[in-house]
């Protein structure tokens, strides 16, 4: 069992990351641990993982975590068996099946006569060769590297698994490997994902925010159906504050209008009757403070009423505040965008990049996903799609287009800039600066933003940037081109980046192993690439 008691984490800059988090995760659970990029689920995956020490807190397990990362940099010096921790089990059972009955090779096997057999058991499921644990971590893919640690926990066999994004760098076929051990394993998990097929593998998703931790009691589908029901309630309240705030507005001007009404009464009488001045003064004075107090009473009632509506509303998902906003006039759907007649591609001194030379065409308004494993070459053909490349073998037609190619990592922004200066550099149809700022507002960019480093960005706000940048160049490129658009995005900043996506009209081609989002964008076909 694994269970946290009041968790706080706080940064070297004196910034809290989060604070009181408590979970319980009971034998054999499978969790999810989801939450916006920056909340700082990674940094308590370490904390559990022992890597990390919390700034206040407990952390109590029944055994010691088995830890996949999410970054592997760190063992890019090492080789496999170093990375994995079992060097030293493999050369003391290599010594003494040599014959060396020496007791430090017996000290460090322990007993672990099985280590052999469960590496082979291991690497082989992982579609991994035996060789892997001799080669060096900055030899391997990202996909690799993965699949390594992955392949970690056949050999460990530890009893609760952290996996912190396990499917950002695996292809189709190795999330599919995934899925399938998350189905069948016994162990305990905890999973930081923003994968929406492999959270719906998981029986608990826990969301996660800077002051706690709300479970739900179901998959990412029964997530998703409860967080409806909340976000149809909370639309409920606030069309009840809005009702509140406009009766309160009312109110305050039939009571101030009938109290002046008494108020200018009273001042006649006053003066009739023939009442000492002092009297009447006081009554004067008395009338206007009764007025003044009623105004501020009601003030009162409608500031609360607004603030509370104001929280309600700051609640609310930012999916369906972010658009394109592009002018797709100029868009001509069935044109013929591309055409590639039996093409192939020859780096230097290699063989053909694909066993079968490729033929297909590219309709202006498709919706095209482009699959294969890695390596396959997707990243190549996107070069020669754009012809920044051209093929060894065949031809390619190319219409005069304009495109845009988007990498995971958001290139087209410039580093060097801030969030303003980005935006002007997108600026063609000369903007005024308080409309540019409009327009990083709409997308999320206040004030305390515009003069942000872009290096500083986390993925979700790189990918709003650059949404916001097309929406300021205003036309719509004939081709958008995104490269696993979702490796480094939350959940949240991936909905945003579907609806933005829905309302484009212009040829899409998307590179992305990731199903759901390919589903959720419309993908109307599919080019496939072998080796």
């Amino acid at each position: 069992m694994l269970r946290l008691q009041n968790i706080s984490f706080i940064l070297p800059d004196k910034d809290v990351l989060f604070q009181g988090l408590n979970l319980v995760v009971n034998l054999y659970q499978k969790t999810a641990l989801i939450g916006n990029n920056g909340v700082g689920k990674s940094t308590l995956l370490k904390i559990i993982a022992k890597e990390l020490q919390p700034s206040d807190g407990q952390v109590t397990t029944d055994n010691h975590p088995y830890y996949v990362p999410q970054i592997f940099g760190q063992f890019n010096h090492l080789s496999v068996a170093q990375a994995l921790g079992i060097e030293e089990k493999l050369n003391a059972l290599n010594a003494i099946l040599s014959g060396n009955a020496s007791q430090r090779y017996f000290d460090a096997l322990r007993d672990d006569w099985t280590i052999e057999e469960r590496c082979k058991e291991a690497l082989s499921y992982w579609h991994l060769n035996e060789s892997t644990l001799t080669k060096k971590m900055d030899t391997l893919s990202g996909g690799e590297k993965t699949k390594v640690f992955l392949a970690g926990i056949v050999v460990h066999q530890p009893e609760l698994i952290l996996l912190d994004e396990p499917t950002n760098h695996l292809d189709t076929s190795g999330r599919q490997l995934l899925y399938d051990f998350i189905q069948s394993t016994k162990s305990t998990l905890l999973i930081v994902s923003h994968d929406r097929k492999l959270l719906n593998h998981l029986d608990t998703v826990c969301e996660m925010n800077p002051n706690g931790i709300k479970v739900y009691g179901g998959n990412y589908d029964f997530y998703k159906a409860q967080k409806q029901i909340e976000m149809n309630a909370l639309n409920q309240d606030i069309h009840s504050k809005e009702k509140a705030l406009k009766k309160a507005k009312e109110k305050e001007w039939e009571t101030i209008e009938r109290q002046q009404k008494l108020d200018v009464r009273a001042k006649k009488n006053a003066g009739k009757g023939g009442l000492p001045k002092i009297v009447a003064n006081t009554w004067k004075n008395s009338a206007e403070k009764s007025t003044a107090k009623i105004a501020d009473i009601h003030a009162d009632k409608i500031e609360n009423v607004r603030q509370a509506l104001h929280g309600l509303r700051s609640s609310l998902s930012e999916t369906n505040q972010i658009k394109f906003g592009f002018d797709n006039s100029k868009l001509h759907k069935g044109k013929n965008l591309v055409i590639a007649e039996n093409i192939n591609f020859n780096y230097e001194n290699e063989q053909s990049l694909w066993n079968e030379n490729l033929n297909f065409q590219i309709v202006s308004g498709e919706r095209i996903a482009m699959k294969g494993r890695n390596g396959s070459g997707k990243t190549t053909l996107i070069q020669l799609i754009t012809g920044k490349l051209e093929p060894s073998v065949g031809t390619v037609y190319r219409a005069a287009n304009q495109s845009v190619y988007i990498d995971q990592e958001y290139s087209l922004l410039d580093n060097r800039l801030n969030v303003y200066e980005q935006a002007q550099r997108f600026n063609a149809s000369m903007l005024q600066e308080h409309e540019i700022k409009t327009r990083l507002n709409r997308f999320l960019f206040t004030m305390e933003d515009w003069k942000k480093a872009c290096v500083v960005l986390s993925g979700g706000e790189k990918m709003r940037l650059m949404i916001c940048c097309l929406h300021i160049q205003s036309q719509a490129p004939d081709i958008i081109i995104l490269d696993e658009p979702t490796n480094n995005l939350d959940i949240q900043s991936i909905e945003i980046l579907t609806a933005a996506l829905n309302e484009y009209e212009g040829t899409l081609i998307v590179v992305s192993h990731d199903e759901s989002f390919l589903q959720q964008i419309h993908i109307n076909r599919t080019i496939e690439m072998g080796r």
